[in-house]
């Protein structure tokens, strides 16, 4: 009965790893998405954001990093994150991810409010 209600609800792992991804480029699984969020997995493994471009999104942005080490930098500052830490990246913010570790790999859950 158990495994058959996982099968019709759909309930995944969230810390499965997809198989034969070498993550040279950051991971995005989008979980849930409707007209005001979106919530998305990421796995970062070493990943940054391109020297000299900066990321500026139109909708807010909270994340959680679940494992891992990570460091994101702001215009006027940088942010050291750890297992289980969470920030809230408002809209219209540049920022870009300075460092991300990859043993262990960085598991993040990124929710966008969208309006």
């Amino acid at each position: 009965m158990a495994g058959s209600l996982r099968k019709k609800y759909s309930v995944k792992n969230f810390f499965d790893i997809p198989a034969g991804n070498d993550f040279k480029e950051e991971y995005f699984e989008s979980l849930f998405v409707s007209k005001s969020i979106r919530v998305e997995k990421i796995i970062s493994k070493g990943n940054t954001t391109q020297k000299g471009k900066w990321l500026k999104q139109r909708s807010g942005e909270w994340v959680v990093l679940l494992q891992g080490k990570a460091e994101l930098k702001f215009e006027d500052s940088s942010i050291r994150l750890n297992k289980g830490d969470a920030l809230y990246i408002s809209p219209n913010t540049k920022h870009r991810v300075e460092y991300t570790s990859k043993r262990p790999l960085c598991l993040w859950i990124a929710v966008h409010i969208l309006k």
